[in-house]
């Protein structure tokens, strides 16, 4: 591939904006050979363009440094328009490579921002990316294609009532159940309540971070993840990993705090099993119109049944994060994948 000018979007509005800026590290150190015109989006959404050094982009005082830009919604520019005083230049764009995580980045927001644009962009696109955000509808996606998962309930803000919600979810799902906005990503605002006090406690959380919560049956077995790369009938699934939490589930101390929680890759599964949940991750990822990549999760339960957990339109790129260590353990390194990502964009 000839270089390419790609865009790459960080930060962001989300509360998983500090592993937005990792992902973007990683991301940015992969594209080798092509020119990086690195936009940070500040937590309150100011959108800047830095042009120094990108060694360590968490070290930079973006606020002194970089300079106001915004994405042309006029596709005759294509491209970024600087701002410096009364003067804007036109920087020519590529590929965009949405490097957040959250609102107003997987959530179709800024998805569509690039179809005005008439640019290509890594990922899925806008319907997708709003229905694999929002965990509820994606649930109804998985039912309608009969890939099995665990029982749950959906509470809205504006009719939700406790005491009638405690009642319910105690006789549907019983405990320990686990509780999470239907909106949101990094499990941040996920509890495990095992007592009507805690549940109680993770509902108000939940609520602090979405107006829709879902509340799932706990499902004790085995959590397995897996990455899909492609589009249409050329996606392809990655080898399984599984991961071991330091805790009793992996929140967000467990996969970015604590340094004892594991990920065993790959997985060490039957054959027929692997197989199975390959199987149910590729009609997952196209039920939903999955293009250029995802991660799907999935649990296996003491019995050895396989359930869907939930599937990701745009995965972390951390150093940690499971997507590119399950490409890299299926013959896909980092560097190689996103080279992937960015042709699948300009298909």
């Amino acid at each position: 591939m000839n270089q390419k000018n790609i865009l790459v979007l960080f930060g962001g509005t989300s509360p998983e904006h500090e592993i937005s800026m990792a992902s973007a590290a990683a991301v940015i150190g992969a594209l080798g050979r092509h020119n990086v015109i690195p936009v940070y989006i500040t937590r309150k959404g100011k959108w800047l363009l830095y042009d120094g050094k990108l060694d360590n982009i968490q070290a930079i005082d973006w606020e002194k440094f970089g300079t106001p830009t915004v994405l042309s919604p006029d596709r005759t520019h294509k491209g970024l328009l600087r701002i410096v005083g009364d003067k804007v230049k036109i920087i020519p764009i590529d590929v965009v490579f949405p490097a957040l995580h959250g609102r107003d980045g997987e959530d179709g927001t800024v998805q569509g921002l690039c179809e005005l644009a008439g640019l290509p962009y890594v990922g899925a696109g806008v319907l997708s990316s709003a229905l694999c955000m929002d965990k509820a509808f994606a649930k109804v996606v998985a039912k309608s294609l009969r890939i099995p998962q665990g029982e749950y309930l959906v509470f809205k803000q504006d009719e939700f009532d406790m005491p009638a919600a405690l009642k319910k979810i105690r006789y549907k799902l019983g405990y320990p159940c686990f509780v999470k906005p239907a909106v949101g990503g990094s499990s941040i605002g996920i509890s495990k309540a095992k007592d009507r006090k805690e549940l109680e406690e993770a509902l108000v959380l939940a609520f602090k971070f979405d107006n829709k919560v879902l509340v799932e049956k706990a499902i004790s077995g085995r959590e397995i993840e897996i990455g899909i790369l492609g589009q249409g009938p050329g996606a392809k699934a990655s080898i399984p990993g599984e991961i071991i939490p330091d805790g009793e589930f992996y929140d967000y101390d467990a996969k970015y705090v604590k340094p004892d929680s594991k990920t065993l890759v790959p997985a060490d599964l039957p054959r027929e099993t692997v197989d199975l949940i390959k199987k149910y991750a590729l009609e997952m990822y196209q039920g939903v119109d999955g293009r250029g990549m995802a991660r799907v999760d999935f649990f296996i339960d003491e019995s050895g049944k396989v359930f869907l957990n939930e599937i990701n339109t745009v995965p972390g790129y951390t150093k940690i994060s499971m997507y590119s260590k399950l490409w890299d353990a299926s013959g896909v390194p980092r560097q190689a994948l996103v080279e992937q990502l960015i042709e699948l964009a300009l298909e």
